[in-house]
Parts: structure tokens; sequence; C-alpha cells
């Protein structure tokens, strides 16, 4: 069973620099992910946050927007945190883009920081496919969002099921639980309703909005 994390419950050394990790497509950022990030800082007590918009996604099947679009969400997105940085790392990679090889260069880059790897619930359920998970483990601290409540009852147990007999018990009892409102967004349907060019109010910030109508984002060819 991971932990909860209702107050800063992950120590770090006095004076050593908490970094948190957040990966993503962001194609688009949207509110349950700023409500991640701002959960993270304030029960992890983060110093920093690095918004790591991927680069070639190796699971994805989808063409993803142009980096340069998906930066620039992001900035717009998370510009009220002081704490966040956006970071270009993985859009300037050749080939596929591993979180593993982005916390190898952060701990080469901060050798003294504690990092803190920030996952969405959806990113949690696909831990055992991920690229040396366990090397990940060793790096960083897995702290995950909690499972989305609008989850079925049917779905709950074949979600559990699938879940707890594929994460190895060293691991699930180590992912630390970020305690955060419910928010069942979702990038897929975010593009769908901008397609339609309804209004994505309550789902993305005001100005993510506006960049996605003014560059004319997820609109069918």
């Amino acid at each position: 069973m991971s932990q909860p994390l209702n107050k800063p419950a992950v120590a770090a050394a006095p004076g050593v620099l908490r970094l948190g990790v957040f990966g993503g497509a962001f194609d688009p950022p949207h509110l349950a992910h700023v409500a991640l990030v701002e959960a993270a800082i304030a029960q992890l007590s983060l110093d920093q946050v690095r918004i790591v918009p991927t680069g070639q996604a190796w699971h994805k099947p989808r063409l993803l927007s142009e980096a340069i679009h998906r930066l620039t969400m992001s900035q717009l997105a998370f510009r009220h945190l002081p704490e966040v940085v956006v970071d270009p790392r993985e859009t300037c990679r050749d080939g596929p883009s591993y979180t593993v090889d982005t916390l190898h260069e952060l701990q080469s880059e901060f050798p003294a920081a504690q990092l803190y790897l920030l996952l969405g619930d959806d990113q949690r359920r696909s831990l055992t496919a991920w690229h040396q998970i366990e090397e990940i483990d060793r790096i960083a601290i897995i702290c995950a969002a909690s499972r989305d409540k609008s989850v079925s009852a049917w779905n709950e147990v074949s979600v559990a099921a699938q879940t707890s007999s594929t994460i190895p018990d060293k691991l699930q009892a180590r992912i630390r639980t970020l305690d955060m409102p419910l928010m069942p967004h979702n990038a897929t349907d975010i593009r769908a309703i901008s397609a339609t060019e309804q209004t994505l109010k309550g789902l993305v910030s005001p100005a993510v909005e506006r960049y996605i109508h003014d560059h004319h984002l997820y609109r069918p060819h």
C-alpha cells in the first residue's frame, strides 16, 4: 500500500535541495497537472519542480504537438508558481525519451539534491512498463496522485488487480501518495473538445486556452 502525504512527510537532510520532476506530454497541460504540482510543492516542501515535456515518446502511438507549443503552454500553465522551471531537455534529444535518463542528468547536475518523481494516477498504473523502473526507484522518491475516485467499483477491482499483481511489493510500498482533489481531467478529451471549438473553461488555464485558440491546435486537418 502506498503512503499518504497529508503533510511534508518525506525527509531530506537540512539544506538539501528538494527537487521535483514531473514529466509528460503536456499536450496540453491542464488544471489537473497544475493541481498535482501545487499539491507536491505543499506536501513535499519542494524547493523546485522541473516540468519536463517529453520528446519522442516511446510509449505514445500518436504524434505529439510540436515541442515549442507544448513548452510554451507549460510555461503559461505554471507561470504562477515561482518554484516551477519548464525544462526542455527531453525535447532536444534524438531518439526515444526515457525518464531514467532525465533523472540521471539531474542527479549529475544537482548531486546533493533529493529527487522526487511526480506522477499522475495514469502514470502510476503504467509503472511496470517504464524503462529501468528499478533504477528510477533507486534515484528518486516516487510520489503519485491518489487514484481517480471516478473509477467504477467494477473497474477498481480490475485496475487494482492489474497494478498490484505487476508492481513489485517493495516498489508498491515505497510509492508515496499525494493528497489532492478529484480532477478527472484527460488530455485526450480536452483535445477532442478543442477540435469542436467548444470552451475549455475549467479544463485548462485561460492563458493556455487562448494559446490553443490562437495557434489553431487540435483542429481537424
